[in-house]
């Protein structure tokens, strides 16, 4: 593989700035996240260049009109190991696994969790029948849930069933339900919120709504009302990346426990419970698609966890409802 050529322009109000500090800026609007350590190690590797002469110096003055190429190294295809991890699994055939997920679970391999992921639970049950689906490093996974996210996920255990459930969400033919506990209770008590979202200009670890970003629509219902915080049931009808998160905060109802979108800011006294959560209150009730096989409609349900549904007893038992 060779590298990603990117060709970064120098603009106002970047001109006359740390070229570290630039570039990280302006890579984001390429929808090249980069971090100035990131920038520094390219520059240190001479993989950044202006009129074809690598440039080293971080520090150096930018100016007007300048356009530095960035050449990214292709990504080392990472080989996940199996590991015996024990997983909830609430239906199996030959073509699919639904996996019940419990939070604090990676789905994937990536940078900073190596290894002790769903991929390398679902390698081990599975065998090496799975790592040729989907990519090396994301076998048979079709959709993630976040880290702290639980609840239903459907992984594909044929290419042919990756391409028919991909397909599905893509169409939109796909369904995912999920309830969180969110901060306040909407004046809307349902609606959908059709906001774009993108990769946040202040963070570029974060994603925010932004009026550069791809198409998102969430419908909402306010399913119990607890005064300080409501149970929330949310359908996706696109996929962005933590688009409930996302929406929910835009909304200024952020889920509760949710420390990237404000969730675990003080908003109410006696609300400790609430702030102390540790984990963002979202999960995965409801999963419906197409049988890659069978062309028939399955539905597939799960239950709130149990921190969630103790939180929500702690509400009731307090008087919030």
């Amino acid at each position: 593989m060779t590298a990603d050529i990117r060709a970064i322009n120098i603009t106002e109000p970047w001109a006359g700035q740390r070229l570290d500090k630039a570039l990280a800026a302006l890579a984001v609007t390429y929808d090249v996240p980069l971090s100035r350590a990131r920038l520094q190690a390219l520059m240190g590797a001479g993989h950044i260049t202006i009129d074809g002469v690598p440039v080293t110096d971080a520090s150096r003055k930018t100016k007007l009109g300048e356009t530095y190429r960035i050449a990214l190294p292709p990504p080392e295809k990472a080989e996940p190991e199996a590991q015996a991890i024990a997983l909830n699994i609430v239906f199996e055939d030959k073509d699919v696994i639904v996996i019940d997920k419990p939070p604090g679970l990676v789905v994937h391999p990536a940078p900073g969790n190596p290894d002790n992921t769903l991929v390398n639970a679902l390698l081990a049950h599975c065998g090496n029948s799975l790592s040729g689906i989907g990519g090396v490093a994301r076998p048979g996974i079709v959709h993630r849930l976040d880290k702290d996210t639980s609840g239903l996920m459907v992984v594909a255990k044929t290419d042919a069933a990756h391409q028919k459930l991909s397909a599905q969400f893509a169409d939109r033919s796909l369904s995912r339900t999920y309830q969180a506990v969110v901060w306040g209770v909407p004046v809307q008590p349902s609606g959908s919120i059709d906001a774009p979202i993108g990769r946040s200009m202040k963070d570029r670890k974060k994603m925010a709504v932004t009026a550069k970003g791809r198409e998102a629509l969430t419908h909402y219902k306010v399913i119990e009302n607890y005064t300080v915080a409501s149970l929330v049931e949310c359908k996706l009808a696109t996929g962005r990346t933590h688009q409930i998160r996302v929406h929910m905060a835009h909304l200024k109802h952020p889920v509760v426990g949710d420390a990237a979108y404000g969730g675990r800011t003080v908003r109410a006294k006696n609300a400790d419970m609430l702030v102390k959560f540790p984990r963002q209150a979202l999960h995965a009730v409801g999963l419906q698609f197409i049988h890659p096989r069978s062309g028939k409609i399955v539905k597939f349900a799960s239950k709130l966890p149990e921190d969630i549904a103790a939180l929500i007893k702690k509400m009731r038992a307090a008087g919030f409802s």
